[in-house]
């Protein structure tokens, strides 16, 4: 018996309820890092071989009677995480990483870009953290402090570590909100310096409240 929790592997398609919907399954496909719902499509049997067979995420186009592929035109491709089939097997969930904005109106998601849950952000913005680690210093504070070390990156911490714990006591909510921001910014700049990420960091929570 297949394990719900694990991702589909190529071989599993045939264990999936194709004939409830004339052959296509829904697949909703979620953005693998931030859990932010991008697109629905359709697949058929044959779009989730290719899927598996190219990396990339493959669809049945209704409108065009074929397999389509993400971004075959714009470039905007969906690369592959993982599939998951949900507990009828006649549902997809498709984590995959975008490769540029998923809706053709130019947003992340087609559900607009406010469709990544609050705690995702968090990995875009390790993803904007890494991406300025590569600026000039000069050009960029994120960079600065990259290049300082994780010393002084660890100085900031605690700095900011205080000023959150000063706000507890002596400003409003919007002020630790502030100051939680802070530190949360110059977390994520020392987990980049340190070479672990968010993913990392909630394994660890799991594996401690045993979820």
């Amino acid at each position: 018996m297949r394990d719900r929790n694990a991702p589909l592997s190529p071989a599993d398609g045939e264990g999936l309820d194709w004939n409830k919907m004339d052959g296509l399954l829904p697949a909703i496909v979620q953005h693998g890092r931030t859990g932010a719902v991008l697109m629905l499509g359709y697949m058929s049997a044959q779009a989730l071989e290719a899927t598996f067979g190219s990396g990339f995420v493959t669809f049945y186009s209704r409108s065009k009677g074929r397999l389509w592929q993400k971004g075959e035109t714009s470039g905007n491709r969906l690369k592959l995480v993982s599939v998951h089939a949900d507990c009828d097997s006649d549902a997809l969930l498709v984590r995959a990483e975008p490769e540029g904005p998923t809706c053709h109106l130019g947003t992340e998601s087609c559900f607009g870009d406010e469709a990544a849950p609050a705690i995702g952000w968090l990995e875009a913005l390790s993803a904007i953290v890494r991406d300025r680690a590569g600026a000039t210093p000069e050009k960029s504070y994120t960079a600065r402090l990259i290049a300082e070390g994780p010393a002084k990156i660890a100085q900031k911490v605690g700095e900011e570590g205080v000023e959150v714990a000063l706000a507890a006591v002596t400003r409003d909510v919007n002020g630790c909100v502030e100051e939680t921001a802070d530190l949360v910014y110059h977390l994520s700049v020392l987990m980049q310096a340190r070479d672990y990420d968010w993913g990392d960091v909630v394994r660890v929570l799991r594996e401690r409240h045993g979820s």
